[in-house]
């Protein structure tokens, strides 16, 4: 994401500013949940959740949320278009590896929480494909921060959890929007 107004750090202390207590991770994660499981009003749900109406008319709350708009469209836009989708929104790589470890457990916990925001029917039932990618983000999010180190295993490590992340959210787009509109 090029628009530097989409800075990891600036972008978390909008929301700190606007009283959102979750990070930029964990937001994302709900969006790509809800956008992912094909909500249609994905922005509209994704701010309901994040703002009060009482918030509307706070100055801090409204650059947050025009910040969050456009994380919103970048991710739409990326998820939609013809490469290979979004890039999780998490810190740089220049950042130590437990901030950024705690901010892809977050992200996943977020997308859980965003698909089950989303509204899908109780009859719903993700393929076993899909249900075993979810089943790997639950684990995830119960990574052990503590045990990690700053070494090059661990790097590699956490880039393939990154990795992984991704593809399990395209897992789901398929199943619940592209295999959907095939149907169709």
């Amino acid at each position: 994401m090029s628009d530097s107004s989409l800075d990891y750090e600036r972008v978390e202390r909008q929301m700190a500013s606007a009283d959102i207590e979750s990070s930029g991770a964990e937001v994302h994660g709900i969006l790509c949940g809800l956008i992912c499981t094909g909500r249609e009003d994905a922005q509209a749900r994704w701010f309901g959740e994040l703002f009060t109406e009482a918030q509307a008319t706070d100055l801090l709350v409204r650059e947050c949320a025009e910040s969050l708009k456009r994380l919103h469209d970048a991710t739409l836009a990326a998820v939609q278009g013809p490469g290979l989708g979004f890039t999780p929104f998490l810190p740089d790589d220049e950042k130590p590896l437990k901030q950024r470890a705690r901010a892809v457990t977050d992200w996943c916990q977020g997308f859980l929480y965003g698909i089950g925001v989303a509204g899908l029917s109780s009859s719903h039932q993700f393929s076993a494909e899909t249900q075993d990618a979810l089943g790997s983000l639950t684990e995830i999010t119960r990574m052990d921060l503590d045990q990690l180190n700053s070494g090059e295993e661990d790097e590699e490590a956490l880039m393939e959890v990154t990795e992984f992340i991704w593809v399990a959210a395209m897992l789901v787009h398929s199943e619940m929007v592209v295999d959907e509109t095939e149907r169709s």
